[in-house]
């Protein structure tokens, strides 16, 4: 448990002074190369419980102080035991005996004393310090104040939910990939192996608790792929024809490309503005033995990357706050800034503007996020159709989406969508 508690801190306290989640997990894995594979999994669940659950623990970690702790190393050190304590089944004792030894080697070392006696306080008034942390907004949610009053003011009756859905574990759900297998057949195999899941549609299947890719039945193989239900729906909303000329803008990591391909021949173009992350498009279309032409380029700036032939399809899943995936990505809540949001807006909107050139006459665009912040998602749909005569805008035929708004719940992320037609001039 030391070098699990030692390295979680670490992870922690790396975002908490601006650093994303992922980039805090790889530094540690290239420094810590010999780290077996059940204390990676044991780094990751404590950092990414203790980033679900920040608002309370720190809350309760105020509590215990009688001054503010101005030592990032050992308040992170903390937060993390205080997730343990409350949130796993850790031994007490053993908790705190490798928080105190732990302590030793953060900082000054001068720490041990402090560790002990927060610890064991917190153990003697657990109930009644929580009590007090859930009593404020903070404490209570686990957001920022300000993501708060945004979801109150843009869901009146269901922001509760909201927050409620960011702070725990998400689901896994799995694409089947039709060319290659079917709904039933895919089910048979995960029965096979002894894996408990149901099916959500006719190749969406959720695993009722999640297990790495290597125990999955025809990964490797391309017969399903990770995929959560909301973003299922982007390649479905897009209606694809065998023939067609397609544009996936921003496509990385490549999992709405790889499902186009298995719905229809396309003559598809990937594009992202990241040329490690186009790679990892072409890794996942390889596992499912698809192909199309990958390029490295801005979608706001197509004339450095586009052939001038207009395209039947377009994808526009654009970049944004990704607030509607915060329980994958715990470390958003804490990253973002309301001033993000507008300036995402405007990077969506230029983005539009630039696409909707390249839809052929006839053609249809979908626009996509996967946020929750209406300035990125209905506000920057009227937007767009307000300023673009020629845009024709469609309904969205999902039966869980309020006006192509998903919101974050049991079975899927939180996604928008937004669907718009090319009109003759």
């Amino acid at each position: 448990m030391f070098a699990t508690q030692k390295l979680a801190s670490q992870a922690l306290d790396a975002v908490l002074t601006g650093q994303t989640l992922t980039d805090a997990l790889a530094r540690i894995w290239r420094e810590e190369p010999d780290l077996r594979p059940q204390q990676r999994g044991a780094i990751q669940d404590l950092s990414y419980g203790s980033l679900r659950h920040l608002g309370l623990l720190d809350s309760t970690l105020k509590q215990l102080l009688n001054k503010p702790l101005h030592e990032s190393a050992l308040r992170s050190l903390l937060l993390v035991c205080l997730y343990q304590l409350q949130f796993t089944r850790a031994a007490p004792y053993s908790v705190v005996d490798h928080a105190v030894k732990v302590a030793s080697h953060t900082g000054t070392g001068m720490g041990k004393g402090l560790v002990n006696a927060v610890l064991r306080n917190f153990l003697r008034r657990r109930d009644e310090l929580l009590n007090q942390s859930r009593s404020t907004p903070y404490g209570k949610w686990s957001h920022q104040p300000w993501w708060i009053d945004a979801m109150k003011k843009a869901y009146p009756r269901d922001w509760e939910n909201i927050l409620g859905a960011n702070n725990t574990h998400p689901p896994l759900t799995l694409r089947v990939n039709r060319r290659l297998g079917s709904l039933d057949s895919a089910m048979a195999a995960l029965q096979e192996a002894g894996i408990e899941a149901r099916a959500l549609d006719d190749t969406a299947i959720q695993l009722r608790h999640p297990i790495g890719v290597d125990r999955i039945p025809g990964f490797f193989d391309g017969l399903v792929s990770v995929q959560d239900w909301g973003a299922q729906q982007a390649a479905r909303l897009l209606d694809v024809a065998d023939g067609m000329r397609v544009l996936d803008a921003c496509s990385a990591p490549g999992g709405k490309t790889g499902h186009l391909l298995e719905l229809a021949n396309l003559d598809l173009t990937a594009i992202d503005a990241d040329t490690q992350r186009l790679a990892r498009v072409a890794d996942n279309l390889k596992r499912l033995g698809l192909s199309a032409t990958l390029k490295t380029g801005d979608a706001s700036q197509p004339a450095a990357w586009w052939d001038g032939k207009p395209f039947d399809r377009i994808l526009a899943d654009v970049p944004c706050s990704a607030a509607g995936v915060a329980r994958r990505h715990p470390d958003i809540k804490w990253l973002r800034r309301a001033g993000d949001i507008v300036q995402f807006a405007q990077q969506q909107a230029a983005m539009l503007d630039a696409l909707w050139g390249l839809v052929a006459p006839g053609g249809k665009l979908l626009y996509a996020t996967c946020s929750i912040f209406p300035a990125e998602n209905a506000e920057q749909a009227e937007a767009f159709a307000a300023r673009t005569p020629d845009a024709k805008r469609l309904p969205v035929s999902l039966e869980a989406a309020a006006d192509g708004q998903l919101l974050p719940n049991p079975e899927h992320d939180g996604f928008y969508y937004a669907l718009f037609q090319k009109q003759a001039q």
